[in-house]
């Protein structure tokens, strides 16, 4: 598969459903990858991730060269299975605080596909928060 486009970020899977995880360099990528990793989800690339789309979907993959390696700081290369390709479904951006107890919906643009986002800096929960919302959305009043 060729890639569209492709960005110093972070990918995880649940179910074939990706997190893209952005973020500056040093801001946390690979951290919260291998905490949602601990958690259940797979490893579709770290900190280089590439992305296409087809009709519909976006979709993550990996470079060869880094499939199956994740770093982790102070300890060295991982191996991990890898899970990729998957289909992008949401995206957190490490280097924003959300403001909000109860966020509105925000998202980000790649490809011309709309993502939901949502701004991870500083939150302890977040591994958890995110591979909740991975495996069954978000629910919101306008819902209901």
């Amino acid at each position: 598969m060729g890639f569209d486009l492709i960005l110093h970020a972070s990918c995880v899977a649940k179910n074939r459903r990706a997190l893209l995880i952005l973020g500056a360099s040093g801001s946390g990528k690979s951290t919260l990858a291998l905490q949602l990793m601990a958690l259940g989800a797979g490893l579709v690339a770290d900190d280089r991730t590439m992305l296409t789309k087809d009709d519909l979907r976006l979709i993550a993959d990996c470079p060869e060269a880094i499939r199956g390696r994740i770093e982790a700081r102070g300890v060295g290369i991982l191996n991990a299975d890898p899970a990729g390709p998957a289909e992008v479904v949401l995206a957190v951006d490490l280097d924003r605080p959300e403001p909000d107890r109860l966020p509105p919906h925000r998202h980000i643009d790649f490809l011309g596909r709309k993502l939901p986002l949502v701004l991870g800096k500083g939150r302890d929960h977040l591994a958890s928060a995110l591979l909740q919302y991975l495996v069954a959305g978000r629910w919101d009043r306008d819902q209901t």
